[in-house]
């Protein structure tokens, strides 16, 4: 019933007692004065935590928790951008015996009353007053603390009566396979559904990424792991228990509008990311270059992409290797010390990489670890080798986890990472688990032992023609343009395939100018002629990946980006497809209403 099975056979196993306070405790008590992590102080200092002080804070913060009502088993919200004390309340948390149920700050209105009523929090912790009025004002309103120093403050302050055998007496009981977190799936199609987590999809996973030889270099040792991306997405969150398993350092970074300076300052030897964050600073780099200086960045980039092509081919000859020295020297070296000057891995997931930027980077220096994972597998169930990985796969199953596809060629999942199930929807996880095995709804392709992800079973187009076309191949072939910041492809049903293309607010001004444009915002380059012909250039070049049948005939320019507040994308910054295609149905319409000429122009 399904094709080949690729395992990769666990490294680490844990105790049915050790849980993520019990790991935390052992870490305490063999190096208590090991940095944990550094924050940044109002100077933009970085200032070391101990693991001791870690710990300190998680305990006072947890006796706050119990006595404001917390008990063993109850959900608790959490509501902030990536900062410490995040971190402290999701353990304290832990350590009161019950479970973290992670928000975005950017959820709307109906997706806060949706997510505390489903889980039936009583507690939450908040960091933005928006957030904080938002949750008040709910029926049943739960009690709501804030989340930044103070808070801790008045938490400890509120918790000085519980005893430390109190506080003990929580997690006594609990066991690795016990309930640790339930995260709501950001919701590309209807309601979010509450994940569930157990202690040991997180200690056992991160044990065995940690010693997997394929995957695991970048944090043994001593090394330094920015993380900027949400604590409440799932990859983040494996991330930090790496980190706190591991050894490394991890630098909490609030936001990424400070990215630059983080990475100077702080000095990473790697970092995850979202594959958007390399496509940008590669444009700005690009679109910031002018005459003689663009000609040297874009022979650079080419010759750093020949570098990483040669890898998986034999390696790099003679002559590669003198243009690459010259490539390095004026441009590959300065982009990585303009990345912090030791950065040696980032780890792409959420969403798939371009192989370009991929290979520009690698060539450039910096490892790309390629990562394929959901919520429900814990973050990362595979990912690509640093020194074998085929660039545009997502590689092997991590240690202590498998993989295998269906025979419609639907990637199925399982190990050790693999969740427990949906929140009070029964209904919704028998739908996913077949014999064990967790349906992905990602559809994938297997090639010499390596899984390439082609896309999403339900965003597969099937033309009036009866021909089917998977619009991941065009839309990841045109996300990576500097001005656009994301497109959707259209068909179901229709007799051709067009597109819906959102410029990108930020980078549309110095796109502008590198193509010697007038200054003018989204709505006013939406109907500009050259904008158009320049924008068909990239729907032309995306067209070469597809056959004929295909290929987008037609596409339209929108007046404005996607956003959060239409509800075009998630919180992590996926996006909706049916919900885009509502707020611009008149648009589509107008695409199949009327006869246009073929995209088209000089790639």
């Amino acid at each position: 019933m399904t094709q080949t099975v690729l395992s990769s056979p666990g490294l680490a196993s844990i105790p049915e007692t050790m849980h993520l306070t019990s790991l935390l405790n052992s870490l305490v008590e063999a190096e208590p004065d090991r940095v944990f992590a550094e924050v940044k102080n109002e100077q933009g200092e970085w200032s070391p935590v101990t693991l001791a002080e870690y710990q300190a804070s998680v305990r006072a913060v947890a006796k706050g928790l119990i006595a404001a009502g917390v008990k063993p088993g109850d959900r608790v919200g959490l509501v902030g951008e990536t900062r410490i004390e995040w971190s402290i309340v999701d353990f304290a948390i832990f350590a009161a015996g019950a479970v973290t149920v992670p928000i975005y700050p950017s959820s709307s209105d109906s997706q806060f009353a949706w997510i505390v009523d489903d889980a039936g929090i009583k507690v939450v912790a908040a960091e933005r007053a928006e957030s904080r009025e938002t949750l008040a004002a709910l029926d049943g309103a739960p009690r709501v603390f804030g989340l930044d120093e103070a808070a801790m403050d008045e938490l400890a302050q509120l918790g000085k009566g519980v005893s430390d055998a109190e506080l003990d007496a929580c997690t006594t009981d609990v066991v690795g396979a016990d309930l640790t977190t339930i995260i709501y799936t950001s919701g590309t199609t209807g309601r979010p559904k509450g994940a569930m987590l157990t202690h040991r999809n997180f200690v056992e996973h991160a044990k065995n990424v940690e010693l997997d030889p394929n995957f695991g270099g970048f944090v043994r040792g001593e090394t330094r792991g920015l993380l900027f991306l949400p604590l409440a997405h799932v990859f983040a969150r494996l991330v930090m228990v790496l980190a706190l398993s591991s050894g490394a350092v991890i630098g909490y970074a609030p936001t990424h509008k400070t990215l630059a300076a983080d990475l100077a300052s702080f000095r990473p030897t790697w970092m995850p990311l979202v594959p958007r964050v390399l496509e940008t600073i590669y444009n700005r780099a690009d679109t910031s270059m002018r005459g003689a200086r663009k000609v040297i960045f874009r022979w650079s980039a080419g010759v750093a992409r020949k570098k990483s092509m040669a890898r998986e081919t034999g390696g790099a000859g003679a002559w590669l290797n003198f243009r690459f020295a010259i490539a390095d020297r004026l441009v590959l070296g300065k982009i990585r010390h303009l990345l912090g000057g030791q950065l040696a891995y980032v780890l792409s997931g959420g969403a798939r990489l371009t192989p370009e930027i991929g290979h520009f980077f690698r060539g450039a220096g910096v490892e790309v670890l390629q990562g394929y994972g959901l919520t429900e597998t814990t973050a990362a169930h595979a990912g690509s080798p640093d020194k074998t990985g085929i660039m545009g796969t997502v590689g092997q199953p991590i240690a202590g986890g498998e993989f295998t596809l269906a025979e419609d060629g639907e990637i199925l999942t399982r190990g050790i990472n693999t969740f427990a199930g949906y929140w009070n929807a029964p209904d919704l996880t028998a739908e996913v688990m077949r014999d064990g095995w967790f349906a992905t709804g990602d559809l994938g392709e297997i090639h010499d032992g390596t899984l390439t992800v082609v896309g999403r079973k339900k965003e597969l187009l099937v033309l009036s023609s009866g021909k089917n076309v998977q619009p991941a191949v065009l839309e990841d072939a045109m996300r990576s343009h500097p001005a656009i910041q994301d497109t959707v492809v259209v068909g179901e049903g229709r007799h051709f395939v067009s597109a819906l293309v959102a410029l990108d607010e930020v980078l549309l001004p110095a796109w502008l100018v590198a193509h010697k444009l007038p200054e003018m915002d989204v709505a006013e380059a939406s109907m500009n002629e050259r904008v158009r012909e320049l924008v068909g250039r990239a729907i032309a070049a995306a067209n070469e990946h597809v056959s004929r049948a295909e290929a987008i005939k037609e596409y339209r320019i929108l007046p404005r980006g996607f956003s959060e507040a239409s509800e075009e994308l998630t919180a992590s910054l996926k996006i909706r497809r049916d919900v885009v295609l509502k707020n611009f149905a008149a648009v589509v319409e107008d695409i199949y209403s009327r006869a246009f000429p073929k995209a088209g122009g000089e790639a």
